[in-house]
């Protein structure tokens, strides 16, 4: 009889095609919709919750998320749930997120004037 984490992994991978070009593990089911807190962030529904996809992920495979700390998309993409490679997915603090999103909406309004 497989675990309850086995389970929790094949129904979240169930939903979840891989780019091979970037190495994300692309969610394909629902999101949080386009506006407000979370927005575009991947949901499901698991036992009678709705959870974040990448934090029920993330938490499967690695346990508890520490109060002070958040889970950060590196590989920029919300879709992305890949808990196993530090360049999609890290466990940072909140000002370490804020900065690095910060750093990110930076080069991408660079890349904008340059295109």
């Amino acid at each position: 009889m497989s675990s309850r984490r086995d389970r929790i992994r094949a129904k979240i991978m169930a939903r979840v095609e891989i780019d091979e070009e970037t190495g994300c593990w692309l969610w394909t089911g629902p999101t949080s919709g386009e506006n407000g807190r979370g927005a575009g962030y991947p949901r499901m529904s698991l036992d009678g919750q709705t959870v974040a996809v990448h934090i029920a992920m993330w938490t499967n495979e690695h346990g508890y998320i520490p109060g002070k700390k958040e889970l950060d998309h590196v590989c920029r993409n919300r879709r992305c749930i890949r808990p196993d490679n530090d360049k999609h997915i890290q466990m940072v603090t909140r000002k370490r997120n804020a900065l690095r999103r910060e750093e990110a909406k930076r080069a991408l309004a660079c890349e904008e004037v340059r295109g």
